[in-house]
């Protein structure tokens, strides 16, 4: 059913700024009032607190933090301090920091369940899963009903290759959970978007390009959201699902939740659900100039079998092959199998029911080493984002031998400074193909090339990170093309979200107030 039209968020702002803001600096003057007209005593420590969170809600965040630290030195052991300050340095990116804050929380008050979840989920990120889980389970001994602790569960079941057991916690999860609408911090109406993800992971990571203080982002996990409970406030949707070889359910739901709204969509789900890898190795190894290593799924148990070479070789793969479990990312459950002898152990350590079995496509130079190139389309135009150089078969630029080697830096930053040029016409009109190929919006292709020139695709899908490097000398090449493909993004959203019919404006505005 479509929705009715009615006003955006914003809708209620003034020529003075947007009023929700203009409220929390109202409250913001009221506490400073009572704080002015008081000593600081026990009663005044909870005002003290709101005043601290409105600070960092108003994104005024060392202000806030210098509060948060007057007040913890005076009250050391106050829960909401300390669970507030650790919110707060999350969002400042001082991870470690909020990580020591949490700990104090739970050191002092062991049966809170927030803090525990909070931390849980900072250790998550990290891939610190025992110790992620440990708390989550706390909690939940707490309370089995806690709905946060069961997401975080989830995700850690999920991550570790029991995605039956996650579903079971998904479910308790995110039933009447599935929308939650994230602070906005801007001075100005925002710009209000509706955000799609899977529950189980495969999602495109937007942090870098969706700022607080220009988007008010709805997130909605789409493979649990009741199909009756209305659609926040929108202009556009970005689809985040990005895996359709993990999230194929998530993109069924997506794509029956796009058909309520008249908004603009950036990546279809329609399109992210044909970029699977057997589908890609498929359909753009036909692209003139591509090799696509060829792909198919066995079970795990057949290969793990004293009979799985032989079922290897009679599907007419030989050895090196590469064997994958579908659904993450990063290099993780990626194996490189040397030998038929080496099959059998290799597959009985990864997760999944049924693995990926890739023909092996030599990516090494004439120096020995293993390059990967990535690119992102982003509205139809191709940006480098990184080179990565690494003697070793998996390359991954945080494990690559970029950081000691200025010879390999120096070669990235020919290929970021002139794409065309350090990779030759065949590759560029095979990567123009693979681009109208997907039609994604948000894409990136990661690939290596052959001594003839040809494209040779490792992957092609919308789950491609755009990570800024550390604030070191070493780096400081890179920061024009990563600030580029950024500013393309926020281009393309702004951009599409101008476009939004009156239609496809949800019908309660009420729901953009209500974010800090």
């Amino acid at each position: 059913m479509k929705q009715d039209p009615a006003a955006l968020p914003g809708a209620d702002g003034t020529r003075h700024g947007w009023a929700p803001r203009l409220q929390q600096e109202a409250r913001l003057r009221q506490l400073e009032d009572v704080l002015a007209r008081q000593p600081v005593a026990g009663d005044a420590i909870a005002v003290e607190i709101e005043r601290a969170v409105l600070l960092g809600a108003l994104d005024r965040r060392a202000e806030a933090q210098l509060a948060f630290i007057d007040i913890l030195r005076r009250a050391p052991q106050n829960f909401s301090a300390l669970n507030e300050f650790g919110t707060l340095l999350t969002n400042m990116g001082a991870i470690d920091a909020a990580c020591r804050v949490y700990a104090e929380a739970i050191l002092h008050h062991p049966d809170h369940p927030m803090a525990r979840v909070n931390l849980a989920n900072l250790l998550l990120r990290a891939n610190r899963h025992a110790e992620a889980r440990q708390h989550y389970e706390a909690v939940l001994r707490i309370n089995p009903e806690h709905a946060e602790a069961h997401q975080g569960l989830g995700a850690v079941l999920s991550d570790l290759g029991d995605r039956a057991a996650a579903r079971r916690h998904f479910q308790k999860g995110f039933r009447n959970h599935a929308v939650s609408t994230l602070p906005y911090r801007g001075t100005k109406p925002p710009v209000a978007l509706l955000q799609l993800v899977s529950s189980g992971g495969g999602n495109i990571p937007t942090a870098v390009f969706l700022d607080d203080c220009t988007f008010l982002t709805s997130v909605i996990v789409a493979d649990y959201l009741d199909p009756q409970v209305a659609l926040p406030p929108h202009q556009l949707i970005f689809n985040a699902i990005g895996d359709a070889d993990l999230c194929q359910p998530a993109l069924e739901a997506a794509r029956r939740l796009i058909a309520r709204t008249a908004a603009p969509v950036i990546n279809d789900p329609r399109a992210v659900m044909k970029t699977g890898r057997i589908d890609n190795a498929r359909r753009l190894g036909a692209v003139p100039g591509v090799v696509t290593p060829r792909t198919i799924a066995m079970a795990r148990d057949v290969l793990a079998g004293p009979n799985g070479a032989a079922a290897v070789a009679q599907r007419k793969f030989t050895f090196p092959l590469l064997l994958r479990s579908p659904g993450y990312h990063t290099g993780r459950n990626f194996i490189l199998v040397e030998q038929a002898s080496e099959l059998a152990a290799a597959a009985a350590n990864l997760p999944g029911d049924d693995l990926l079995v890739i023909q092996y496509l030599d990516a090494r130079g004439g120096d020995g080493n293993a390059r990967k190139y990535r690119v992102m389309m982003i509205g139809g135009e191709i940006y480098p984002l990184h080179l990565a150089i690494s003697r070793k078969w998996k390359v991954h630029y945080f494990t690559s031998d970029m950081a000691d080697k200025p010879d390999h830096r120096a070669e990235e930053a020919i290929f970021l400074g002139d794409m065309a040029a350090a990779l030759g016409d065949k590759a560029m009109k095979a990567l123009e193909g693979i681009r109208d190929a997907l039609g994604l919006d948000y894409a990136g292709i990661d690939f290596g090339l052959a001594p003839n020139g040809d494209l040779l695709l490792f992957e092609a899908n919308a789950t491609m990170v755009i990570a800024a490097p550390d604030a070191d000398e070493r780096w400081a090449y890179r920061c024009a093309a990563i600030s580029r493909i950024i500013d393309a993004v926020v281009a393309m959203i702004m951009q599409k979200s101008a476009a939004a019919p009156s239609a496809a404006r949800a019908s309660n505005p009420k729901n953009a107030s209500n974010a800090r």
